[in-house]
């Protein structure tokens, strides 16, 4: 199982999500362009420590993410347009968990790209969460499913 991140805007929300990738002990991509340096203070402190523990793949571009991935599982897009709840998707572990930009999500062209779109159910009038909230809400049930979280010592 991997997170990946089409062009993050939020240097503190892609530290928190790389936190998480780490904890989980799987894999996280970045699709580039990010809204920010990748060297920004806010990446660090979000991240603190752990980014030196994720297993991350930087891609330049779309192209060079999809090209890279030939012979990966389903790519799994969280949107707000999907009709599926993440929690009656049936996961699979070789699954990819792709996130928007938290500024404009993906353009049709990646949303069209994805095997699956499911999305976290809220309130009436209520929008979106926050990305890093949503990413940890269907990586913790995809986990779940797949029986993929780490050992409890």
């Amino acid at each position: 199982m991997r997170l990946a991140l089409y062009q993050p805007d939020i240097p503190q929300n892609t530290g928190a999500i790389l936190r998480l990738a780490a904890c989980m002990g799987i894999g996280a991509d970045i699709i580039e362009p990010c809204g920010f340096v990748w060297s920004d203070r806010h990446l660090r402190r979000a991240g603190m420590d752990y980014l030196d523990r994720v297993a991350l793949t930087r891609h330049a571009s779309w192209r060079a993410f999809v090209q890279g991935r030939a012979a990966s599982g389903r790519l799994v897009l969280l949107t707000t347009r999907a009709s599926i709840a993440h929690t009656a998707f049936a996961f699979r572990a070789d699954d990819t968990l792709l996130l928007g930009r938290e500024s404009a999500g993906v353009p049709d062209d990646v949303h069209a790209a994805a095997d699956a779109r499911i999305r976290v159910p809220l309130a009436a009038g209520a929008r979106s969460l926050n990305v890093a909230m949503a990413a940890a809400m269907a990586l913790g049930e995809a986990l779940r499913q797949c029986g993929g979280y780490p050992p409890v010592d």
